[in-house]
């Protein structure tokens, strides 16, 4: 069997000649499963062509309506003739593009123009821009380049993939609104009007440290990224991230998170934090009606290190009760009862003390109980009933924080990865990667290249009957 693959290219302009260009020719013998349909290299062959084809005509075609005037119809003299490089998902594309002077019949800014290169000023298809981003998000850049290469006919680069990656991020913040200090805006008399709200918003926000580099300096330490996850019953979830001390607009970061779901003055929302002071000045001043709650997870969490090394305490007799103290301690606390835990843990910080230059593991518990009161102490109004709220079905844990830490920082930035990140290159990957996540960075294409939306590139489609098809 042979099977010829022809492209006939019909222009509007019916005075245009019909051009048919045959790409190749296909032979089949008796079928086996590896010889059924076209392999992946024929397909790439055939796509790279047909491509090559494509960009050919249409370019000629562009080419040759801006070669005369659009006032007066006079044809524009060449300036030059040049080649640009277009990179495209099927391949990397030389382009004719000539340069015209302008034309005279009227004052124009600019001597000479080249309409190619005003048409294609980024020189990269964005449906390549957009894979390379999504992919590079999700991968490391290395795996994103053997992927593209494997499955598409294009040779690329880990700093094309990188530059792509970057150019996106940018081009999301520059489009991020100035930073506030307050976004919560209005009146008691404006919520009242507003309409209904949807369902409650659950936020949480926790951090992570990721391995840092200073230029040449790939042993620069760690540096804290903040993420969170809001939720939405019935919705899909939303993420966001950034690196602590390196943005310059986290809350209107997280402002713009809770808008795109859709987020009123009058809507409930809840926020849980492990009580810092970069995430609890986050979540301040975002709605008037904001419930904000320390995380019962980071407070079980300390205990449960604390209970671990009393465990290790020298056997004297005022010690004994020092773990009994500590359940004791989380049981005001689980009920919200944050004055007798303050107390509790003042009395056990003083019969601590006491102790504290005999051995090492007393000393090492009086240094964590006077951290724990500490925290508890700062975060004493962030303390609600945890039990109540535990019946009721009510959050009391960023669990689901935890996940989005593992999501976002985790999988691509930490775990089996042995990369050291700069602040700035952390955050940008951090936006594509939460764009990507949440099933958003395609509709951000499509609305800088409307062209992408495939419900309307699916009506330009039309696809041949299949019965008019033989062999």
């Amino acid at each position: 069997m042979k099977i010829r693959i022809q492209v006939v290219i019909e222009h509007d302009d019916e005075t245009s000649e019909t051009i048919v260009e045959e790409f190749g020719c296909l032979q089949r013998g008796e079928p086996r499963p590896e010889s059924l349909g076209l392999t992946l290299d024929e397909g790439k062959t055939l796509l790279g062509r047909i491509q090559q084809e494509m960009v050919k005509q249409q370019i000629a075609e562009y080419i040759e309506y801006h070669r005369a005037c659009h006032d007066c119809d006079r044809p524009h003299r060449c300036n030059g003739r040049h080649h640009i490089s277009y990179r495209t998902l099927f391949g990397k594309m030389r382009l004719e593009s000539p340069r015209f002077y302008t034309c005279p019949c009227r004052p124009r800014e600019q001597q000479s123009f080249s309409p190619v290169a005003h048409l294609l000023p980024e020189r990269s298809a964005p449906e390549l821009c957009y894979l390379q981003t999504k992919w590079a998000s999700l991968m490391s850049y290395g795996l994103t380049v053997d992927l593209l290469e494997e499955v598409l006919p294009l040779k690329t680069n880990f700093t094309s993939v990188y530059q792509h990656t970057h150019q996106t991020a940018k081009r999301i913040e520059s489009e991020l609104g100035e930073e506030q200090v307050m976004f919560a805006h209005g009146n008691e008399h404006d919520w009242h009007a507003l309409p209904h709200p949807d369902e409650p918003l659950t936020v949480g926000i926790d951090g992570g440290f990721v391995h840092g580099r200073d230029g040449d300096n790939r042993k620069a330490g760690w540096f804290e990224v903040i993420v969170g996850r809001s939720l939405q019953e019935n919705h899909d979830p939303k993420r966001f991230g950034f690196v602590a001390g390196h943005d310059e607009k986290p809350k209107r970061r997280l402002y713009e998170t809770l808008s795109a779901q859709g987020l009123q003055m009058n809507q409930a929302i809840t926020f849980l934090s492990d009580g810092g002071d970069t995430v609890r000045n986050l979540q301040y001043y975002m709605s008037p009606v904001a419930e904000h709650i320390l995380d019962w997870f980071h407070i079980t969490m300390k205990l449960t290190v604390m209970r671990n090394i009393a465990k290790g305490l020298p056997k004297h007799e005022e010690l004994e009760g020092v773990s009994g103290e500590l359940e004791r301690i989380k049981w005001f606390l689980w009920h919200g009862n944050v004055y007798q835990a303050l107390e509790a843990l003042r009395f056990l910080e003083m019969d601590l003390e006491i102790f504290e230059n005999e051995d090492e593991v007393t000393a090492k518990l009086y240094s964590h109980v006077q951290e724990f009161k500490i925290y508890i102490r700062n975060n004493r109004h962030y303390i609600p009933n945890y039990g109540d709220r535990y019946r009721y079905g009510e959050v009391i844990s960023t669990a689901f924080a935890e996940s989005a830490v593992n999501e976002l920082i985790s999988k691509r930035m930490v775990k089996k990865q042995q990369m050291r990140w700069t602040k700035k290159g952390a955050h940008l990957l951090l936006q594509t990667r939460a764009k990507t996540l949440d099933g958003d960075l395609r509709d951000k294409f499509v609305e800088w290249y409307p062209g992408m939306d495939t419900s309307v590139a699916a009506t330009q489609f039309s696809p041949t009957d299949s019965s008019s098809l033989s062999c």
